[in-house]
């Protein structure tokens, strides 16, 4: 804590251009939103947490601001447009947005043969729709603005597959897909789009699928497929995602970046 704290009072800021910027992340409650909020506050950037997770939300908001910076929570369920809408005017009424990381998501782990609609749905509401609503709402702002910078968490499981992830797949491979286009048509506009992938990470998500026998095979069979030997830390992805977000990336848009320990090094 004192060497956040002495960051903040010295302006050692790591990135840059991040200083005194304003950032939405989606999903910040817990895990990777978590890790790359707190990161964003130490580079000096106003941090706004979107999470249906209220408490959670605020826990790292309240983090932030203890370690000597700015941050907002605000519960939104990121699949209700109305919602988000009320969520993004509330925080451009505080000035303007110039970062949006779209983190949120969820799965829930079943060969395609045993989902059903109820759960297709779910799971597209979620990671497809919620990242669009995000977009739409945000972007117009940028637009205005002049500039602005999006990084989308996909997965590798929309680069080469997951077995057991079948929806989850298509929609991380549309964010994929969309990333690209709505990067190809805003680049003129000064905003820049960018993916990142991650591969399997131990967070309290992955940790409610690997529950059981079962699920402990499955986590001990990734960490023996990964190089590096282990599963992500939420840890190891907000370094590329304030780069991303930063001005040393000006001249990056339209990129998907897999972070996966070198499990998938194709596709």
């Amino acid at each position: 804590m004192r060497l956040l704290n002495r960051n903040f009072q010295e302006g050692n800021n790591n990135m840059r251009g991040l200083n005194g910027k304003r950032v939405v992340i989606t999903g910040g409650g817990s895990g990777i939103g978590r890790e790359v909020s707190r990161r964003f506050g130490e580079e000096g950037t106003e941090v706004a947490i979107f999470d249906m997770n209220a408490a959670g939300a605020e826990e790292t908001a309240e983090m932030i601001r203890s370690a000597g910076g700015k941050a907002s929570a605000h519960k939104v369920d990121i699949t209700d447009r109305a919602a988000v809408d009320a969520a993004v005017a509330d925080v451009l009424a505080g000035g303007p947005i110039d970062i949006l990381v779209n983190n949120a998501g969820w799965d829930e782990i079943k060969p395609f043969l045993a989902t059903d609609m109820a759960l297709w749905k779910k799971v597209v509401d979620i990671n497809l729709y919620g990242p669009m609503n995000m977009h739409h709402a945000i972007l117009p702002s940028m637009v205005e603005n002049g500039g602005g910078r999006v990084v989308n968490i996909s997965s590798d499981a929309g680069r080469v597959g997951s077995s057991g992830e079948a929806v989850y797949s298509a929609c991380k491979g549309g964010i994929i897909a969309f990333t690209k286009t709505v990067a190809r048509e805003l680049a003129r506009k000064g905003i820049q789009l960018n993916t990142v992938c991650p591969g399997p990470t131990d967070t309290p998500l992955f940790a409610e699928i690997a529950q059981g026998e079962a699920g402990a095979k499955i986590a001990e069979g990734l960490k023996r497929a990964i190089p590096m030997k282990r599963l992500a830390q939420p840890t190891d992805y907000p370094g590329i995602i304030c780069f991303l977000s930063s001005d040393d990336a000006g001249f990056i848009t339209g990129q998907t970046i897999s972070v996966s320990g070198g499990l998938s090094m194709h596709g």
